[in-house]
């Protein structure tokens, strides 16, 4: 506000109508015309300054100097910084500690064209195309489209002002929500942002090249996929915002095994960067260079969050809710088969005494064969998986030599249905892995009576996993239900082999029944091929 606006307002302020507004609210307090007159114009110069602020765009957050200034939110410059060298960033954090707000500030940045003196990610000098994306249409409106454009009937106050605003085209069936809005930006051209929502079919997400793209909440992973696709041809960039309430879903368990942690961000237990196996990325994606980062954040890193709002705020969390929202860690979610976390049933490994009684889970295909070796102490009953293998696309004499070597006298439990299916010159599996000499007896593979033994074994502290088997800790985080309760059948081989495996302990032995004089293998010989 310029001087000579002060002067005018002054000079319109109603002494008397002020003086009256105050004794209604303070019947106590006595005003002179001079103090009056004083007041009434501290509350216009506050009442004009909110009003250049909520119109300011991206101007009224990350200032310096402030409170709130990009020094003081580490997490989120880091978020932003992210950009210039990555073409992925998920930034998971806890609820209130300004994700949306994120997403949204770099979104309206890229539209306009107006980066703050601050800003150390990716710029474009052009007009760009974009997506902004929530779970459904009406969430999408209420959140990221207020966030970018302002509330409804108060266009302009989000962090796009309005004068930045060109022509939209209105969303059918949601009232006041925005299909398609073209932004003015700076190099004098024009930026075109789409709203998109995950309850659309999947074409909604087809065609066009994209340079941006923002995903507020965690998306399916067939639209993030057509989401990368879209960005392929523009060197654009995509970035997720979320608070991670659903756990670990195969999307972030994925990104984890394959992303840079930035700013202090933690791995995810059981989740190794050097894994490489399929992780369902479309194959249209082959060629594109992997560039992904993860910055995660929690409540000491929003400022703007008082101790007690902390307080509050944790004490009306569910337990189990309580390391997503405080601090934006991935835990498991409502749809894992086995939620207990993995730091209560990882063990160092040790050396596995020769009285324990031992026995294989071995499933079989061509695609992926996995087995499992578990160990049970006769004395606690306590079962401890040691060892793992999965491998595809090759031959039964490949895998059985794998299985032979962790010890011949060890049983294998096999699944029956190998019976049934066939691979190489037609032959049935079953027949070929009898042919190396294993020692092979029937499994039982019943889903859901295999799965509550698991569950039992593991919520009675009767099953541990040793902290070397990182291919086991994949699938353990992966395993899960679908919204209508059924198992979802895919990446599970091993929790498979560990079902056979567990459902028929009775044939486990251990080193020195296999190796007692006479005693053979609990009434059978090494050499016999068993009827199956």
């Amino acid at each position: 506000m310029q001087p000579n606006d002060i002067d005018a307002l002054l000079g319109s302020i109603s002494t008397q109508s002020f003086k009256d507004q105050v004794k209604e609210v303070a019947p106590s307090l006595e005003l002179s015309d001079s103090n009056a007159r004083a007041m009434q114009s501290l509350v216009d110069l506050v009442e004009s300054y909110q009003n250049s602020l909520e119109n300011s765009g991206t101007g009224k957050w990350f200032v310096d100097g402030s409170t709130y200034s990009i020094e003081n939110c580490p997490k989120h410059s880091a978020f932003f910084t992210a950009s210039k060298a990555y073409t992925e960033t998920l930034f998971i954090a806890g609820n209130r500690c300004g994700k949306t707000l994120a997403g949204a500030f770099a979104m309206a940045c890229h539209l306009t064209g107006d980066y703050p003196s601050w800003w150390n990610g990716k710029t474009f000098d052009r007009p760009i195309k974009a997506w902004a994306a929530g779970s459904d249409a009406k969430s999408t409106r209420d959140t990221v489209q207020k966030e970018l454009l302002g509330s409804i009937g108060n266009w302009g106050t989000g962090l796009i002002p309005k004068e930045k605003m060109g022509r939209f085209w209105a969303l059918s069936g949601v009232p006041q929500g925005v299909d398609t809005i073209e932004i003015k930006h700076s190099s004098g051209g024009i930026s075109t942002l789409g709203f998109k929502n995950y309850q659309q079919q999947l074409s909604a997400f087809y065609g066009t090249a994209m340079d941006v793209i923002w995903l507020d909440e965690i998306c399916p992973a067939d639209i993030y996929n057509e989401c990368l696709i879209r960005t392929m041809t523009t060197d654009g960039i995509i970035f997720v915002t979320f608070t991670p309430l659903e756990g670990l879903t195969p999307l972030v368990v994925n990104f984890f095994s394959k992303a840079d942690l930035l700013a202090g961000s933690k791995p995810l237990l059981g989740v190794s960067n050097e894994q490489t196996e399929d992780d369902g990325t479309d194959s249209r994606l082959a060629s594109r260079k992997v560039a992904k980062a993860i910055v995660t954040a929690g409540w000491d890193d929003a400022p703007w969050l008082t101790e007690e709002a902390k307080a509050r705020m944790l004490d009306d969390t569910p337990p189990h809710l309580r390391a997503a929202r405080s601090k934006g860690e991935p835990s498991m979610g409502s749809g894992n088969i086995y939620p207990i976390p993995l730091s209560e049933i990882l063990i160092k490994p040790f050396e596995i005494p020769p009285y324990y009684e031992r026995i294989c889970g071995f499933d079989v295909g061509w695609n992926n064969t996995a087995a499992v070796w578990l160990a049970k102490n006769p004395d606690t009953g306590v079962v401890y998986m040691y060892d793992e293998y999965i491998r595809g696309g090759e031959e039964p004499p490949v895998h059985a030599s794998a299985i032979k070597a962790r010890g011949t006298w060890i049983p294998v439990l096999i699944d029956p249905a190998s019976r049934g299916r066939s691979q190489v010159d037609g032959r049935k599996l079953m027949d070929m892995y009898r042919a190396e000499d294993m020692l092979l007896y029937p499994a039982n593979n019943e889903v859901e009576s295999g799965i509550l033994n698991v569950w039992s074994h593991l919520s009675t502290g009767k099953l541990k996993i040793f902290d070397t088997l990182p291919r086991v800790q994949k699938e353990y985080t992966l395993y899960r239900r679908d919204l209508n309760g059924r198992v979802i059948k895919e990446n599970d081989h091993l929790l498979d082999a560990l079902r056979y495996a567990l459902n028929m302990n009775i044939r486990a032995i251990s080193k020195q029944q296999a190796t007692s004089v006479g005693k053979g293998l609990k009434g059978f010989t090494t050499s016999m091929k068993y009827d199956i």
